[in-house]
């Protein structure tokens, strides 16, 4: 990507320590110690033209340059500098095959590398291939007789902090279901953060 295009990037600027935006949209729903996201996700413009060529045309490696990115402005900010896993949020197998890959491994990869911490996939699993869960309101999510999201293992994640990252956050509806499950884990600390976020 140039320079200029890449200053035309719209970042939201929230941070790990300061109250932002994100933490709000989970408040009074799970228990997470802190949520942020990097980019501001617009319906035109170049995030969404990132965030769709990453995710539905093979441009895998924007993943690897998003995480990248903000990796670095989280070390040097020294945000998250004691977690012990970062977990993707999972595609059901059947869309993993389809697409040939999770959009937000590369991004979570490289977050690792600049945490100096573990990418850990398998251990949280999507079981039913369902449509997205974003425009479903919470009532709807809360009665759905479905086990969207599991753990294989519990026992890795007790006491561990962990960071859950996805790619777009709307109304949270997903990183929602699936912090619940890695609460089924004992002494579970859980942060969250995205590529981008709908505001």
């Amino acid at each position: 990507m140039c320079t200029i295009c890449r200053n035309q990037i719209p970042l939201t600027e929230f941070t790990f320590n300061e109250e932002n935006a994100i933490d709000r949209i989970f408040y009074g729903i799970i228990n997470v110690k802190k949520a942020s996201s990097f980019l501001l996700f617009t319906e035109i413009g170049i995030v969404k033209n990132l965030i769709h060529n990453l995710k539905y045309k093979n441009q895998k490696q924007i993943g690897s340059f998003i995480g990248d990115w903000y990796g670095q402005i989280l070390v040097e900010n020294n945000y998250l500098k004691d977690i012990d896993y970062i977990i993707p949020v999972p595609l059901h197998p059947k869309k993993k095959r389809k697409r040939g890959y999770n959009q937000v491994s590369l991004f979570g990869e490289n977050l690792a590398k600049h945490l100096n911490t573990t990418f850990l996939e398998g251990v949280l699993i999507k079981t039913a291939n369902t449509k997205t869960q974003t425009k479903k309101g919470r009532i709807n999510r809360w009665q759905s007789p479905k086990k969207l999201y599991e753990l294989t293992d519990t026992s890795i994640l007790e006491n561990k902090n962990v960071l859950l990252i996805d790619d777009v956050i709307t109304t949270g509806a997903t990183m929602e279901i699936c912090a619940k499950a890695l609460q089924k884990t004992r002494n579970i600390t859980i942060y969250v953060c995205s590529m981008a976020v709908v505001l």
